[in-house]
C-alpha cells in the first residue's frame, strides 16, 4: 500500500469505529407478558415494555401488534381486562426520549397465545393410590398446556345426597406450593376422593375443579373383610359377581359401596345397572365394563374398610388375587377365557409390561418377595390380552394372626377353593321365549330355562327380571297368562345430535332422547355429561343456541315413567365434538377448469372435517372495482345437491370465477365463502389469439414479457387481462404498461403467475394462457395446445447460465418418462400424451408443472403423411397426362391434318417475323377448318385441414387446374413447349372483399400448363413446356 493512500483508509476507520460506537449505544427494549404468554379467554394479561439506557429519565412507549405500522398504545404496560383470541398475536414496543432525540430499537416479537377453551386442572397421584398405613404419597396438580404463574388448592370431595357434593379445602393445603401436595405419612382418615384447582392473575382467575381421585389408606388388621365371588380381581361380562362384608361378630351393619372409572362418584352396590344389595352383601346378575371400579365395605357410622379393585373385560381376563399376597407365600396366576368350555389359555405373561413368562397355562411365583409387586397382565395370540391388575406384597409380620384369624383365613381358603372347582365348570342356561320375544298385551308367554350339564339330573332354578337381585320363580319355565306392559323389560334409551356430531362454535346443537316402549305415553328425561352424577336437563330435547368448545364431551340419557313405576336402561354415550375454528368450504374442479365448448363439468364443495347435515350453494364472483367484489347466487345452485354442482355442456358464457358457501341447522349457520376457482371455457374457432414472447408457458423472474392480442382484422379492440391467486382479476394497467392490444411486463415476479387472456370493449374473453414466473429452473413447453400427429419438444432451462439448457429428467404427472437429455422430443403427439409435463435437474432443482393438452384434428382429419403422398401421385398424373397429349399430337401432326391451337398468347417483346408469319399460318388453317381439334381438360383437387381447434384454419392444401387446348403450328419441324402458370387468387379475393362481397379465409393456387410452338430458324418449330 502507497503512503499516500494510509490516511483515507485511516479515516475510513475511524469514521467506521465512531458509527459503530454510536449505534451500539442505541437500547433495544424488553417485552415482558403476566401472567404468561399461553394464556386462556377471560384472564386479565399485562404487556410491560422496559428499555434501559444511561441518561435517559422518561421515555415514551409505541405498542405495536403482528408488525403493524399502527401503534396500539403510548403506555409502558398495556393491560387486557378480559382477553379474547382476537387480541393473540405477536407484540413489540419501540421508545422515543420525552425530553430529547434519543431513541430505541424495536425489541424483538413476543407471541401472546390465547386458548378459546377453558384451562383445564390435572390431578394424578404418586406413587399410586391404594396405600397402607404410615406409606408416603403425593397429589400432583397440573394445569394443560399451562405451567406458568399458577397456585394450587386441594380439596377432599363429600356427598351430600344424590348428585350433591361438598368441596372441603384441606387446611394445610399451602403446602400444595408448586402443584405438589405431600402427605409423608398416610393415616387411615386419609382416605377420601380428592380434587384441587389451580388460580392466577390478579383479579384471581380459577380453574374448574380437576378430576377426581380416589385414594385407600388401608390399616394392618382390618375389622372386616370384602369376600369376592368368584374369587378374582377380573371378571368377564354378563356374569354374576357377589361381594360380601364379613368382620369376625356381626356382618349386618356394612355395606358394599363402590367408585368407579365411568362415574367418578360414590355410590351404593344397588346403584349399578343390574345390582341389589341384601344385608352386608351385594350382587350384580348380569356385569358390564362399567361396574369396574373400587369396592369397599362401610359401617353404618361412616367407617371404611377393605378396599378391593374389580375390572369387568370381555373374553380374556387374568385369575389374580384379590387380596395382597403375604411375603413367602405362593402366587399363581392364570389367563382366562370366556367363550370357553375350560377356561384356561396357554398364554404370555407380563409385569409392568415386561414379558417374563411365555405360552404356559398358569404362571406360579413358589416364594413371593416385596419385589414381585407390580402390574400384571396375560395375552393370548389369537384371543386377546387381558387388563392389568395390581398385585401387592404385604410383609407377613404386620398381621396379627391369632388363632381365630388363622382360622377364618383356612375356611375362607377352603371356600375359595371348592367355589373355583365348582365355577370352572359351570354349563351356561339357555332362555327361550314362546311365542315370541316382541308379543302384544293379553297374550301368553312362556320362559323356559335349559340347562345341560353331564351328571346332574336335577336343578333348581331361579328367574331374576332387569338386574334384579330378587328371583321372582323357581321353576324351569314360567309362564305369564296375560302378559301387560309391567312385564316388559327395560328400554336401551337412543340419543342423536343434531345437525352432527362434529360441530363448530356458534352452531345451534340439539341432543334428543328417543325410548320405545310399548304402554309408556310419557317420560321423564334425565341427561348426564362425562359421567357426571348431575343431570344437567329433564327434557327430550335439550339445545344449545350458541354451542362452545366447554359443550364438548360425551352425552347419554336416562328415562323414567312420569305416570308409573317404568324405568329405561341408560342410553350408550354420544361424543360431541366443538372445533375452535370456523368451517372452512373448499371448492374443487372436476375434470379440469380449462373445457372446450360441449364438455361436461362438476364443481365440488366440501367442508373441512365435516360432513353430515351441510347444503350447499354456489355463486359467480364479479369485480366492482379494486378489492370490491359482487357475488351472484347461480339460478340454478339447486342442482348442487350433495355438495356437487354440474354442467353437463359447458357454453362460452360458463367462463368465469366460482365460490361455494354450505350451511346448515335452523337458524342457519353459514361457512365463510369458499376459496375461487377460474373456469375457463374455449370456442372452437375464437376470434383472437394470445400471443406470449418468449413463446414459452414458463418464465424465469427478473425478464421482460411481451402478451398480444391479434386477430385477422382489428387487434386495437382488445386488452389483456389476468387472473392470479393473490390478486384476484385485474387490469394490464394494474401489473405491466398497456399499448393497443399488447402488454408488457418490464421485470417479471412470482406473483405475476396466473391466468392471461384477451377480452373485448363488449366484455367478451378469449383465448386464456397459464402463466407461470418461477425462479432458476423452468420447463420450456407451448403456449397453445398441441394438435394430435404433430411434433412436440421440450426443454429444461436453467435462467443463469449460457445456454440455458440443461440436462435433466423429464415427468409427465410425476412420472419419470426420460432421464438425463437437453430436450425431450415426441414425434407424433397423441391424445394420451396429454398431462402434467416438468422437468428436474439434480443440483438446480425443480421446474413447476405445465399441462400440455392435445387436441384432435377436424374436418377430414387428414395425416400430413397422407396429405404429402397424395399429392405426389397427382403431379405424376398430371405429368403423364402431358406425355399422353404431346404423344397424340406427334401422332397428328404425321398425318398432315392435325395441329395444335394455342390457348395463352406467348408475351414477348422482341417476337420475330417467323413468329407473325406462323400466328398467320395459324389464323388460315382455323379459317378452312381442315381436321381442327380442340381439347379442353380441367382438373381441381382439393383438400381441407384444421390444423387445429384453438386456430381452426382452413387451408388450401392443393389446387390444380389444367387446361389443354390444341393448336396449329406450321412447319416441317417442331420442339414443343408445355407453360404451367401459378397464379394466387389471394388479391382477387381482397379485390372482391373491397367491393362488398365476403369470402372464406383461404389461399388457393391455380396452376396452368400452356403448351406454346414457336417457329425456329429453318422452318423448324419449338415447343417448351413452362411453369409459371
Amino acid at each position: 500500500m502507497e503512503l499516500s493512500q494510509l490516511p483515507l483508509v485511516l479515516f475510513l476507520v475511524l469514521i467506521s469505529n465512531i458509527y459503530s460506537q454510536y449505534t451500539e449505544e442505541i437500547p433495544k427494549p424488553t417485552v415482558t407478558i403476566k401472567p404468561a404468554q399461553h394464556v386462556f379467554r377471560g384472564e386479565t394479561v399485562t404487556l410491560r415494555c422496559d428499555i434501559y439506557a444511561e441518561g435517559v429519565s422518561s421515555w415514551r412507549y409505541s405498542w405495536y401488534k403482528d408488525s403493524s405500522g399502527n401503534a396500539s398504545s403510548d403506555q409502558q404496560e398495556h393491560t387486557f381486562s378480559y382477553v379474547t383470541e382476537s387480541d393473540a398475536g405477536k407484540y413489540s414496543c419501540y421508545g422515543g426520549e420525552r425530553e430529547g432525540s434519543r431513541t430505541s430499537r424495536r425489541s424483538d416479537e413476543v407471541t401472546l397465545t390465547v386458548s378459546a377453551s377453558d384451562p383445564r386442572a390435572v390431578l394424578s397421584v404418586s406413587p399410586q393410590t391404594w396405600l397402607t398405613e404410615g406409606d408416603p404419597v403425593t397429589l400432583i396438580c397440573e394445569v394443560n398446556g399451562s405451567s406458568t404463574g399458577w397456585t394450587f388448592s386441594w380439596f377432599t370431595v363429600t356427598v351430600l345426597s344424590y348428585n350433591r357434593y361438598r368441596y372441603d379445602l384441606l387446611s394445610d393445603s399451602s403446602r400444595g406450593a408448586g402443584g405438589n401436595y405431600t402427605v409423608s405419612s398416610a393415616a387411615l382418615n386419609h382416605t377420601g376422593v380428592y380434587v384441587c384447582r389451580a388460580k392466577r392473575g390478579e383479579p384471581a382467575y380459577n380453574t374448574p375443579h380437576s378430576n377426581k381421585q380416589l385414594i385407600w389408606v388401608t390399616g394392618v388388621s382390618p375389622p372386616v373383610s370384602l369376600i369376592v365371588r368368584p374369587n378374582r380381581t377380573q371378571h368377564f361380562t354378563s356374569v354374576s359377581l357377589s361381594l360380601s362384608c364379613e368382620d369376625q361378630s356381626n356382618s349386618t351393619e356394612w355395606t358394599v359401596r363402590k367408585y368407579t372409572d365411568s362415574w367418578r362418584w360414590l355410590e351404593d352396590c344397588s346403584s349399578s345397572v343390574s345390582g341389589s344389595q341384601t344385608g352386608s352383601t351385594c350382587t350384580i346378575t348380569d356385569t358390564i365394563p362399567y361396574d369396574t371400579g373400587v369396592y369397599w365395605c362401610e359401617s353404618e357410622s361412616g367407617e371404611k374398610s377393605h378396599p378391593v379393585n374389580i375390572t369387568v373385560h370381555p373374553d380374556v381376563i387374568l385369575e389374580s388375587p384379590v387380596h395382597p399376597v403375604i411375603e413367602g407365600e405362593t402366587l399363581t396366576l392364570r389367563c382366562l377365557y370366556q367363550n370357553k368350555t375350560t377356561p384356561n389359555l396357554r398364554a404370555d405373561f407380563y409385569k409392568d409390561g415386561s414379558l417374563i413368562q411365555s405360552q404356559t397355562t398358569e404362571m406360579i411365583i413358589s416364594t413371593v418377595s416385596k419385589t414381585h409387586e407390580g402390574f400384571y397382565s396375560c395375552k393370548h395370540r389369537a384371543r386377546g390380552e387381558s387388563p392389568k391388575s395390581w398385585i401387592s406384597v404385604t410383609d407377613m409380620f404386620k398381621f396379627d394372626l391369632n388363632l381365630f384369624v388363622i382360622f377364618n383365613i383356612l375356611k375362607l381358603l377352603l371356600i375359595s377353593n371348592i367355589y373355583s372347582q365348582h365355577t370352572e365348570g359351570r354349563p351356561k342356561p339357555t332362555v327361550t321365549i314362546k311365542p315370541a320375544q316382541h308379543v302384544f298385551r293379553g297374550e301368553t308367554v312362556t320362559l323356559r330355562c335349559d340347562i345341560y350339564a353331564e351328571g346332574v339330573s336335577s336343578w333348581r332354578y331361579s328367574w331374576y327380571k332387569d338386574g334384579s337381585g330378587n328371583a321372582f320363580s323357581d321353576q324351569q319355565e314360567h309362564t305369564f297368562s296375560s302378559v301387560t306392559e309391567s312385564d316388559a323389560g327395560r328400554p336401551k334409551p337412543t340419543v342423536t345430535i343434531k345437525p352432527a356430531q362434529h360441530v363448530f362454535r356458534g352452531e345451534t346443537v340439539t341432543l334428543r332422547c328417543d325410548i320405545y316402549a310399548e304402554g309408556v305415553s310419557s317420560w321423564q328425561y334425565s341427561w348426564y355429561k362425562d359421567s357426571s352424577g348431575n343431570a344437567f336437563s329433564d327434557q327430550q330435547e335439550h339445545t344449545f343456541s350458541s354451542v362452545t368448545e366447554s359443550d364438548a364431551g360425551k352425552y347419554f340419557c336416562y328415562g323414567g315413567e312420569r305416570e308409573g313405576s317404568r324405568t329405561s336402561r341408560r342410553s350408550d354415550e354420544v361424543t360431541l365434538t366443538v372445533s375452535a375454528s370456523d368451517p372452512r368450504a373448499v371448492l374443487s374442479v372436476s375434470p379440469q377448469t380449462w373445457l372446450t365448448e360441449g364438455d361436461p363439468v362438476t364443481l365440488i364443495c366440501e367442508v373441512i372435517s365435516s360432513s353430515t347435515g351441510w347444503t350447499f350453494s354456489w355463486f359467480t364472483k364479479t369485480v366492482l372495482s379494486y378489492n370490491r367484489y359482487r357475488y351472484d347466487l347461480l339460478s340454478d345452485s339447486s342442482r348442487g345437491a350433495g355438495g356437487n354442482y354440474t354442467v353437463s355442456s359447458a357454453a362460452l358464457n360458463h367462463t368465469g370465477v366460482y365460490v361455494c358457501r354450505a350451511e346448515r341447522g335452523e337458524p342457519a349457520y353459514n361457512t365463510t365463502i369458499s376459496n375461487t376457482q377460474l373456469i375457463w371455457v374455449t370456442g372452437v374457432s375464437p376470434p383472437v389469439s394470445l400471443i406470449v414472447r418468449p413463446n414459452r408457458t414458463q418464465h424465469f423472474r427478473s425478464v421482460s414479457l411481451s402478451l398480444s392480442c391479434e386477430d385477422q382484422s382489428n387487434s386495437t379492440g382488445w386488452t389483456v387481462r389476468r387472473y392470479s391467486d393473490k390478486y384476484g382479476l385485474e387490469d394490464c394497467s394494474v401489473w405491466g404498461s398497456q399499448t393497443g392490444s399488447s402488454c408488457t411486463i418490464r421485470s417479471t415476479i412470482t406473483e405475476d403467475t396466473g391466468v392471461y387472456w384477451c377480452e373485448s370493449e363488449s366484455g367478451e374473453k378469449y383465448h386464456p394462457v397459464n402463466i407461470t414466473v418461477h425462479p432458476d429452473v423452468i420447463l420450456e413447453s407451448p403456449v397453445h395446445p398441441v394438435t394430435e400427429g404433430e411434433t412436440l419438444t421440450l426443454r429444461c432451462l436453467y435462467q443463469f447460465t449460457t445456454p440455458p439448457n440443461l440436462r435433466a429428467d423429464f415427468y409427465k404427472d410425476g412420472s419419470l418418462i426420460q432421464n438425463q437429455t437437453t430436450e425431450m422430443i415426441i414425434s407424433t403427439v397423441s391424445k394420451s400424451h396429454e398431462g402434467f409435463y416438468s422437468c428436474k435437474h439434480r443440483e438446480r432443482g425443480e421446474s413447476p408443472k405445465s399441462w400440455i393438452s392435445v387436441t384432435a384434428s377436424d374436418g377430414l382429419g387428414l395425416d400430413p403423411v397422407i396429405v404429402g403422398v397424395t399429392a405426389g401421385l397427382i403431379v405424376i398424373f398430371l405429368i403423364i397426362v402431358f406425355l399422353v397429349l404431346l404423344w397424340r399430337y406427334r401422332n397428328n401432326k404425321g398425318g398432315g391434318s392435325q395441329s395444335l391451337s394455342r390457348v395463352s398468347q406467348h408475351q414477348n417483346s422482341s417476337q420475330t417475323s417467323e413468329q407473325n408469319q406462323s400466328e398467320a399460318g395459324n389464323k388460315t388453317l382455323m379459317s378452312d377448318n381442315s381436321y381442327f381439334l380442340n381439347n379442353q381438360i380441367h382438373l381441381c383437387f382439393t383438400f381441407h385441414c384444421d390444423i387445429c381447434r384453438t386456430n381452426s384454419v382452413k387451408t388450401n392444401v392443393l389446387l390444380f387446374s389444367l387446361l389443354f387446348i390444341e393448336d396449329i403450328v406450321s412447319g416441317p419441324t417442331e420442339l414443343t413447349y408445355a407453360e404451367i402458370e401459378l397464379k394466387s387468387t389471394e388479391k382477387q379475393k381482397k379485390n372482391k372483399e373491397n367491393k362488398g362481397k365476403s369470402s372464406e379465409s383461404s389461399d388457393t393456387v391455380y396452376s396452368k400448363l400452356n403448351l406454346e410452338t414457336h417457329q425456329a430458324a429453318g422452318s423448324s418449330d419449338v415447343t417448351y413446356a413452362q411453369i409459371k
